[in-house]
């Protein structure tokens, strides 16, 4: 999925400076993974929500694969591929 398609669907990206989060409210389960994870990126409380880091570059890959519901995705800044 390219990431036209992947806005055309919903989701909202997020830049950051390694890595571009997106993430589509209508279809998130608000299992709480995400704010567990790293509420340092992922705070519901501030807007935008969703800023990603440079230095938690690893960690917002290893919080994003754990969401049950596939709401989060990310984009390496090297690569054109969206995970997971």
């Amino acid at each position: 999925m390219n990431e036209a398609t992947l806005l055309s669907k919903g989701y909202r990206k997020y830049e950051g400076e390694n890595i571009d989060v997106y993430f589509n409210i209508d279809i998130c389960q608000h299992s709480g993974n995400c704010v567990r994870g790293d509420n340092e990126v992922f705070d519901t409380e501030r807007k935008p929500w969703i800023i990603p880091l440079k230095d938690h570059f690893q960690q917002i890959q290893d919080v994003i694969n754990t969401c049950p519901s596939g709401a989060l995705k990310y984009k390496l800044k090297d690569s054109d591929e969206i995970l997971p």
